[in-house]
């Protein structure tokens, strides 16, 4: 996270962080919106051309091709997955708030067990034993790495006592409530993986098109929701609901401000090619597709700094991840 105010001052205990989850969310769903602009694009060409417009070419043999197109009222079904999507990513930024990076990513490993649980209860999917035991030592290497941001206070605390620094709060506290954050997005994550694996199996829509009326009517979503949280009894509760002050942090910050725009970009990709392999392939290669991301994360955040290895902590979320690898591929090849 990043300093937005006070960050001149001697003690790091004065500066105040970026923790603004629902500006976070409001920049992810315009990111998504940005996939408009290649299907305005080729709709102003194919204009100009006085030829109908055509999407990216897809398979000729694609089961989509057959389904019917959505249109009319009916794109307002996409508001369901953009709601999905809301709820979870704000839990998630908070959850991220309280946790490292490599605990909050390998927390989400869980949102593959979630996806396989929803494919069979509303996609009447059958998954094979061999397919559970994936799922459930999936499960075990997030609770592996869950259980190591239990163990952060006990090896931190010598450090923290012999440079005199004290914590009002317990780490293992905030880091379990993180946990629990997180862990209660993916059942929305889930959600929305599944209602656009059903939405996209019986309507034809291209995955810009849709992304991008996800990230429209997870904007407007939020938009409605902003005179509500800028309630003076509720902005004063926290401040992650904070609007105004998180605009100026935001526009008034070059840091913030340009990896903001940074990111916007990276999740329009991100949410593209998501979507795509939700449409080509199932939800649940999607959620594997995405389990993968942790330990490139991991590394990343080990050379940046951002994380320490410490004993016994770093040993635990190894194992973990080994499990967390080891179900995530074992299932794809089975699926």
């Amino acid at each position: 996270m990043q300093c937005v105010e006070n960050c001149s001052d001697a003690n790091p205990a004065n500066h105040v962080l970026y923790e603004q989850p629902v500006w976070q969310t409001l920049q992810m769903f315009l990111g998504e919106m940005l996939c408009f602009l290649p299907v305005l694009y080729t709709w102003l060409r194919a204009r100009q051309r006085a030829a109908p417009v055509f999407l990216p070419e897809e398979d000729l043999h694609d089961p989509a091709k057959s389904c019917e197109e959505l249109r009319g009222w009916k794109i307002l079904l996409l508001w369901l997955p953009a709601a999905c999507d809301l709820t979870g990513t704000t839990l998630m930024n908070i959850g991220l708030l309280y946790t490292p990076v490599s605990i909050y990513q390998m927390t989400r490993g869980a949102l593959v067990l979630f996806v396989g649980t929803l494919s069979v209860i509303f996609l009447h999917r059958r998954l094979w034993l061999y397919q559970w035991v994936s799922l459930l030592t999936v499960m075990a290497g997030v609770s592996l790495v869950g259980y190591s941001g239990s163990l952060i206070k006990d090896v931190v605390q010598p450090t923290l006592h012999l440079l005199g620094a004290d914590q009002s709060e317990p780490e293992v506290t905030k880091v379990l409530i993180g946990v629990f954050f997180v862990l209660f997005a993916q059942v929305f994550t889930a959600t929305q993986f599944v209602v656009e694996e059903k939405i996209m199996a019986r309507y034809s829509v291209a995955p810009l098109v849709a992304v991008g009326y996800e990230g429209l009517f997870g904007t407007l979503s939020i938009i409605m929701c902003m005179p509500i949280l800028a309630m003076p009894s509720i902005a004063s509760s926290s401040p992650f609901f904070d609007l105004p002050r998180g605009w100026y942090q935001f526009v008034n910050t070059p840091s913030v401000f340009w990896s903001g725009i940074a990111i916007a970009i990276s999740i329009s990709l991100f949410n593209y090619f998501g979507l795509s392999v939700t449409r080509h392939v199932s939800a649940t290669a999607r959620s594997l597709t995405d389990t993968c991301r942790t330990l490139s994360i991991w590394l990343i955040s080990l050379g940046l700094g951002w994380e320490k290895l410490l004993f016994p902590i770093s040993l635990l979320q190894v194992l973990g991840f080994s499990f967390l690898v080891y179900g995530t591929v074992r299932l794809h090849w089975t699926l």
